[in-house]
């Protein structure tokens, strides 16, 4: 008798356990929208107009990378301990440096603001007004300071040329 009854409930147990994992399995999602997209618009663009109106696939560090925010490091420094460095990006493409020079001088900031750029190939930003070098190759996080002529510092240093997002 009380074996019939445990095999009863587990009977009563699988049934229910199917027709849960059944009826949800089966449910269409109701969230989802369809996205349609007509080639009919891009028919009359050139490369130039898709290229400046941003339809491309192209993936970049420019259209693909949350990159706003605030990054900091210590940069060597020839004739100092080093350089704390300090970038702010906004999404108006402004920005504010901070530069101390770590015991050297009188240990205050020194604060420039402007407007940053992005060059061609979307990857690096340029500060401009700022003496060079003023680029930053722009990754997941974390600006690589680039050298005088825009690339990255390599070497046993490289490391060393890197500010993290905070």
């Amino acid at each position: 008798m009380i074996l019939a009854m445990k095999i009863k409930q587990i009977i009563a147990l699988a049934l229910v356990y199917g027709m849960f994992f059944f009826s949800t399995g089966c449910q269409k999602n109701s969230n989802k929208d369809d996205i349609i997209v007509d080639d009919e618009m891009f028919e009359d663009m050139d490369e130039e107009t898709i290229l400046e109106e941003g339809f491309t696939d192209a993936h970049t560090s420019q259209n693909s990378l949350d990159y706003w925010g605030i990054y900091s490091g210590i940069l060597p420094c020839a004739d100092c301990e080093g350089i704390e460095l300090i970038i702010e990006l906004n999404s108006d493409f402004s920005y504010t440096k901070k530069t101390t020079y770590l015991g050297k001088g009188d240990g205050k900031p020194i604060e420039t603001s402007g407007t940053y750029s992005w060059n061609e190939a979307g990857n690096s930003i340029i500060l401009t007004g700022e003496d060079a070098p003023n680029q930053y190759f722009v990754g997941e996080n974390v600006l690589f300071h680039l050298d005088m002529d825009g690339n990255r510092i390599t070497g046993d240093l490289a490391e060393k040329y890197r500010l993290n997002k905070q």
